[in-house]
């Protein structure tokens, strides 16, 4: 039997049966789904489609925030023989008609109104969709295009219905039976940095290979946790949801919003924690706010745990355990301090931390070792599904992306690009030849992204090629690392290095909203963060720590602080909050320019 996600769900289905697939929760109370409960209406949607007239070969789209729907549709098209592709819910009308277009998708799975005003808004261009279901509880909409959820499982209810010729049983099963492991199993839409999103099409042997790798190096097993909460059109976030969890036999729990993360992480206490960037930065500054707040003999007590948290996980990064009197000292830490710091957040019970998608900056992640939270950093794209690097249990370097991920061959090209080649490389992009070829040569996945090895194998990230800066003078400048430390700062939200064709680097900076608005009520001050000459002065302090550590040309001569933070809204950022340089450098044109005057 072929070896498929879909494959491997039927077999929890039996293993597991009775124990909990996912939670979800209603009326404060989390509501269970058990494994045989969820590979049964994995089934069931999966026969609604076919009665739908679904094709071995087509595309299904799904717009919506995490939710059980979004990964039982997911699983049931690609049942079928077809390929779901997620739409962020921050797409514009204009994004997901692009995306509903470009993948030709006969049927749509939406969450609520509000996703489906975007459709109805753009509905005369696009000529495949069929079929539109909204999520349990969306309300009601009179349109002859529009199902509900319990419509769509009353169509595939009855196994033994005959759809031509055979059973609705039969079909399915002899559809499933068909997967092959080189077959297009999803299509991730890239979050579009540098255009319109590319379509990368990922097989059914690219995601069970990389699941199973992954099961293994994070120690998911059953009746592990995780949370759901990043966007699931996210390659990262489908492997924690989905492929992972139906690979390991691990429970997952469903956030209520964004807005619920800190309460959520408590009631789950998740095993594995994947986190962008943004989210390790978030509970930093929450941290160390209470942290800073704390004096005499408990701030004392803090920091003698801490010490010995940092000591004890040197050793663990490289393999090794604490011992003699570390190790009497990190268990009496772990029982009077660290466990408590943890359970604060929610993170007493895991044994895997993970941050990914965007460079996070090492003073953040030495603070979390502090508590005795090692968080691996792994590196890499959709066009991999997920991993090229990964900072392993027991070999973690900080400020390293890690060793290369287990099974997959990773290069240095001379131009310093890094190459990938392994059973996790995409198969190209949908209705993009060029850009194939362009991408994927020989086997070889070329990156776009800058890196070297240490000694020891460890991968860094240096820098990306269309990132890269050239001063008038000729000087090539990786922005990466300058970025990174400006960030540091604990009321930057991000930070834009300027200067490509100009005399001298400049950057920009974006304040973080909710860090500035707390600043301001202690120390009593009125205005937006680019009108307070105090901020102004202290980023500039952070930049010029930063200048110490670069050569001449690599300096920031200049700063300024922006009115407003970035956003996704204003098409700055992307779904998973990458920065959009392009679009940066237009909206404050005029800003840029008056540091050059």
């Amino acid at each position: 039997m072929v070896d498929t996600i879909v494959h491997r769900l039927s077999e929890q289905a039996k293993k597991r049966g009775d124990e909990p697939a996912h939670m979800v929760k209603r009326g404060g109370v989390w509501h269970a789904t058990s494994w045989r409960e969820y590979a049964a209406e994995v089934q069931t949607v999966a026969r609604a489609l076919i009665r739908l007239g679904f094709n071995a070969d087509q595309r299904a789209c799904i717009l919506g925030s995490n939710r059980p729907e979004w990964v039982i549709f997911d699983v049931a098209v690609m049942s079928v023989g077809g390929a779901p592709a997620g739409i962020y819910t921050t797409c514009s009308p204009e994004k997901v008609a692009y995306i509903l277009v470009h993948s030709e998708a006969p049927i749509a799975l939406l969450e609520d109104r509000s996703q489906w005003e975007k459709v109805q808004e753009k509905r005369d261009e696009l000529p495949h969709l069929k079929h539109v279901v909204m999520m349990r509880g969306a309300a009601a909409i009179d349109d002859e295009l529009v199902m509900s959820w319990e419509a769509l499982l009353a169509l595939g209810d009855d196994p033994d219905h005959e759809h031509e010729g055979e059973t609705l049983a039969d079909t399915l099963a002899g559809r499933t039976a068909a997967l092959e492991p080189k077959q297009l199993a999803t299509l991730i839409y890239t979050s579009g940095t540098t255009g319109p999103p590319k379509a990368v099409m990922l097989s059914h042997e690219n995601l069970a290979w990389t699941a199973r790798i992954l099961a293994q190096v994070t120690a998911m097993e059953a009746g592990g946790r995780g949370l759901s909460y990043l966007p699931l059109s996210h390659i990262a976030e489908q492997l924690a949801t989905i492929h992972g969890p139906i690979t390991a036999g691990g429970a997952i729990y469903f956030a209520e919003s964004m807005a619920t993360i800190a309460a959520d992480l408590k009631d789950c206490r998740p095993t594995l924690f994947f986190g962008v960037p943004r989210i390790w930065e978030k509970f930093h500054a929450a941290i160390g706010t209470k942290l800073e707040a704390a004096t005499g003999p408990k701030a004392a007590l803090v920091r003698w745990a801490r010490g010995v948290a940092e000591r004890a996980n040197e050793l663990k990064m490289r393999g090794e355990e604490p011992s003699g009197w570390l190790a009497l000292q990190y268990e009496a830490a772990g029982r009077t301090v660290l466990t408590k710091l943890k359970a604060a957040v929610g993170l007493d019970a895991a044994t895997t931390l993970i941050t990914g998608a965007a460079p996070i900056s090492r003073e953040v992640l030495e603070f979390f070792v502090s508590l005795d939270l090692v968080v691996q950093e792994i590196y890499g794209q959709s066009e991999d599904c997920g991993p090229t690097s990964f900072n392993l249990i027991g070999r973690t370097k900080i400020g390293s992306v890690g060793p290369a991920f287990p099974g997959v061959d990773v290069q240095i090209a001379e131009d310093g690009e890094i190459r990938v080649k392994g059973p996790n490389v995409f198969l190209g992009y949908f209705k993009d030849e060029a850009a194939t070829a362009e991408t994927l040569q020989d086997g070889w996945l070329l990156t776009g992204d800058l890196g070297r090895f240490d000694d020891r194998g460890y991968l860094f990230i240096t820098g990306r090629k269309k990132d890269i800066i050239i001063t008038a003078g000729g000087k090539n400048i990786t922005p990466k690392n300058i970025e990174s430390g400006i960030k540091n700062h604990p009321l930057v939200h991000e930070a834009i290095v300027i200067g490509d064709r100009r005399k001298y680097l400049t950057a920009l900076v974006s304040p973080d909203t909710e860090a500035v608005d707390q600043w301001k009520k202690k120390n009593d001050a009125q205005g937006a963060a680019h009108e307070i000459e105090a901020i102004h002065d202290s980023i500039w302090e952070t930049v010029q720590q930063v200048n110490g550590k670069l050569a001449r040309v690599e300096q920031i001569k200049k700063i300024a602080v922006l009115p407003r933070a970035l956003s996704v809204e204003d098409d700055e950022l992307t779904p998973t909050l990458k920065v959009k340089r392009s679009k940066v450098n237009e909206h404050f044109s005029a800003l840029i320019e008056s540091l050059y005057a």
